[in-house]
């Protein structure tokens, strides 16, 4: 299974964001640049994870991104379920050409097996658990970028 470029972006901003330091809240283009991703990209995904209650984002002086509680222990498994959607993984039913196998097919029963057995792997690990071990810190020096030459 391959995952949309919106939810790999999703789950790098989400990444990003659980690696800051208490009281620490980037801008959206902070969090673009760090990414290395379009703002605009970015804001998309913002809107998107802010109405999944994954993040809470404030406007104006002092605003910024911030992980809510929810999000930082969100199951990996549960955000790419909502960003990717409920979709079979091939489409059997379309309106132009439905396929002619679709009443006795058995590989849409096994796309959908393998697909459910992809989430359930993903479904244990946190968000937490995606930042922690060597994961952090590499993440952390990802952010402040190479050390300056000697």
């Amino acid at each position: 299974m391959r995952l949309t470029k919106f939810t790999d972006l999703a789950l790098r901003v989400v990444m990003r964001l659980a690696v800051m330091d208490e009281g620490e809240v980037p801008t959206s283009r902070e969090v673009a640049e760090s990414v290395a991703a379009p703002y605009t990209h970015v804001s998309k995904v913002v809107s998107r994870l802010q109405r999944m209650g994954v993040l809470e984002a404030r406007r104006g002086r002092g605003g910024g991104l911030e992980l809510t509680a929810a999000g930082r222990e969100a199951s990996v498994g549960r955000l790419v379920r909502q960003l990717e959607g409920t979709g079979d993984v091939v489409g059997c039913e379309g309106p132009s050409a439905p396929c002619p196998l679709r009443g006795a097919c058995r590989l849409r029963s096994a796309l959908y097996e393998a697909q459910e057995a992809f989430y359930a792997t993903l479904d244990p690990l946190t968000v937490r658990d995606l930042v922690g071990g060597p994961s952090g810190p590499v993440m952390l020096r990802l952010l402040t970028g190479p050390p300056p030459p000697a």
